[in-house]
């Protein structure tokens, strides 16, 4: 399974004032482990950016004047997404915006989710975590990620970050020394750990099948059960 994790800065927060993307970082996810491999680009926009925008990126206009446009390196991104399944935090904004560079290109070119399937970061801890925080540095402090280098927003440093989050919060690998701190401030249980980056060259985690005497033991007890109580939800949902 190949999936990218991607993020953007702009030049502001609304497509419809027609802000533009300046940024895109991606990294690579297969099968669950980073690769290594990367995409990361800086854009100009063929506009101002926002001062508000640059206090968060530090991305200035004269830094972007030599930049190519989104037109020239357009074809680059396409080839790396590749189709993958695309991984990004509060995906409804990084997606407009690039649909709205799709927009300004000749052609009918199609928008984003029609070629990728898209998962939602922000949606996923909302549900995991519903009422509490869940911005990218909240969620660093939660699942013990390192995120001093964050001192201002950069798409790549952003989605190598995100990568770490998104896999320790759908399951990856911690170690196993972990204790729970109460935050008086938030009241959010917070959880640490010794690891505080997944590396590029860990190993994937093991994949273990159930053996057929497990499938035959599984199945009989969801038959006693059924035959106990006249149904079994497990049963009944593959029927």
């Amino acid at each position: 399974m190949r999936q990218i994790i991607l993020d953007t800065e702009t030049t502001g927060l609304e497509t419809s004032q027609d802000h533009r993307i300046i940024e895109i970082g991606c990294v690579e996810l297969i099968n669950r482990k980073l690769t290594g491999n990367h995409y990361h680009q800086y854009i100009n926009p063929g506009r101002q950016v926002d001062e508000g925008a640059i206090e968060v990126h530090r991305i200035t206009d004269e830094f972007l004047q030599d930049k190519p446009t989104f037109a020239a390196i357009y074809s680059d991104f396409m080839e790396f997404l590749g189709g993958a399944e695309l991984v990004i935090h509060n995906a409804p904004f990084d997606v407009g915006f690039i649909n709205h560079e799709f927009s300004k290109l000749p052609g009918n070119v199609k928008f984003l989710e029609s070629g990728c399937k898209i998962i939602d970061t922000l949606a996923v801890a909302r549900q995991k975590h519903p009422g509490q925080k869940n911005n990218l540095d909240a969620l660093c402090k939660r699942y013990g990620v390192d995120n001093s280098q964050r001192d201002v927003h950069g798409a790549l440093l952003d989605a190598e970050i995100l990568a770490d989050v998104y896999l320790l919060m759908t399951g990856g690998q911690v170690d196993l020394n972990i204790s729970q701190q109460h935050d008086s401030a938030s009241g959010e249980m917070n959880i640490t750990s010794s690891i505080r980056r997944l590396h590029a060259d860990r190993q994937p985690l093991p994949i273990i099948r159930a053996t057929q005497i497990e499938i035959e033991s599984h199945q009989a007890k969801l038959d006693a059960i059924k035959s106990a109580s006249g149904s079994c939800i497990w049963l009944d949902a593959s029927e």
